[in-house]
């Protein structure tokens, strides 16, 4: 019988499998339920893949996670201050002292919610040039002990893949935030440029030195402003794509697998995608994403011409949230119709599986999709 991991890896390569894998995307929500434990504590505490590993054999689902090397940068210095301000929420500030700099960033944790930003550490051009320089410094090492032992404790109870990180937009992104990111960056073609180059080497050494160091069959780049829905394609296309291509391209020299994570609206991209030439993109979502339906679904599948594994697309609030099984085996359904035959097909989630999605969601969406 294939393993969960064989069969996200034989969808990335375009083999069959057993069966469909199905795969839907327990991140935060369900891993730290599962664990009995605080979102606090899960992000802050518990290694991430740890808690996807508990989820995955806790409901035999296929799936994929992350894992990642220990950074050392000796240009930054980050003194935290971590204090509860009620009885669910935590402050994290932290002072980030680079390059001459001193900056502010603050972190806000909930209980029950994932953290967000709340301040970003740049606040003009030189604290931002300090943060790249310091960030893209050519004396950082990596250790790669705590990724190989969570590759090796995962086994084949699912894909974990190294983390590459995100788009150069994210990066900027999370130094100065995505209004300021997006002002900046059309203001400042040609430093920006600089930097953009910077990033790719940075990330292409961060590759090189991971494919020497460890035994990852598949990379993963996410994003988190760098896509359709607050990017836009042009933008995109100018500053992240050559990036995304490139990266691509040496991934696959050595011999090794690309997925990529691609929220919100995709349709105007789908071609762009194909050309970069990943092996797996997710998670095509249904509105607010613009992949409805078995129509769109079958656009879908003829824009990536076989050539990149399409997954996701089970509605993560209508379907499971808010759904019933039926209404969860109802899309299940409507993927698998459009992609009949095809062995580049895993059965996702629109991004990831909320706390409060009943149980009986998540095994109709397993057992529909396993059906042969």
């Amino acid at each position: 019988m294939t393993t969960p991991k064989q069969r996200m890896l034989n969808a990335y390569k375009d083999i069959h499998s057993d069966f469909i894998p199905v795969a839907p995307e327990f991140w935060f929500f369900y891993p730290a339920k599962v664990l009995g434990i605080t979102m606090v504590e899960f992000q802050r505490d518990y290694p991430h893949w740890k808690g996807m590993l508990a989820t995955f054999k806790k409901y035999h689902a296929d799936g994929w996670g992350i894992a990642s090397a220990d950074v050392q940068n000796p240009n930054i210095q980050v003194i935290s201050d971590f204090k509860q301000t009620s009885e669910n929420e935590y402050l994290d500030t932290q002072t980030i002292k680079c390059k001459g700099a001193e900056m502010t960033r603050k972190f806000l944790y909930h209980k029950m919610n994932p953290f967000w930003v709340i301040e970003f550490p740049a606040k003009n051009e030189a604290d931002l040039k300090a943060y790249m320089d310091a960030y893209l410094a050519d004396n950082i090492t990596y250790d790669f002990a705590i990724a190989n032992q969570a590759h090796k404790q995962v086994g084949e109870s699912f894909l974990l893949e190294f983390d590459l990180g995100l788009p150069f937009f994210d990066f900027i992104e999370e130094a100065m935030g995505f209004e300021e990111a997006i002002m900046y960056i059309p203001a400042e073609e040609s430093e920006v440029q600089y930097y953009a180059n910077k990033y790719l080497n940075f990330k292409i050494n961060l590759l090189r030195q991971a494919i020497n160091n460890t035994e990852y069959e598949a990379y993963f780049i996410g994003c988190s402003s760098s896509c359709n829905s607050l990017l836009g394609p042009n933008l995109w296309r100018k500053w992240d794509k050559p990036y995304l291509k490139a990266m691509t391209e040496e991934v696959h020299k050595h011999g090794k697998l690309i997925h990529n994570h691609n929220h919100g609206k995709i349709m105007q991209t789908v071609i762009d995608l194909v050309d970069i030439g990943y092996d797996c993109v997710c998670p095509f979502e249904r509105a607010p994403g613009d992949v409805d339906g078995i129509e769109g679904l079958k656009a879908v599948r003829k824009m990536l011409q076989e050539k990149v594994t399409f997954n996701g697309n089970v509605h993560t609030v209508k379907a499971l949230a808010k759904g019933t099984p039926e209404i969860v085996r109802e899309q299940v359904r409507e993927i698998k119709e459009a992609f009949k035959g095809s062995p580049r097909l895993i059965i996702g989630t629109g991004d990831q599986v909320p706390g409060e999605t009943p149980e009986d969601n998540i095994y109709a969406m397993i057992e529909e999709g396993r059906k042969k």
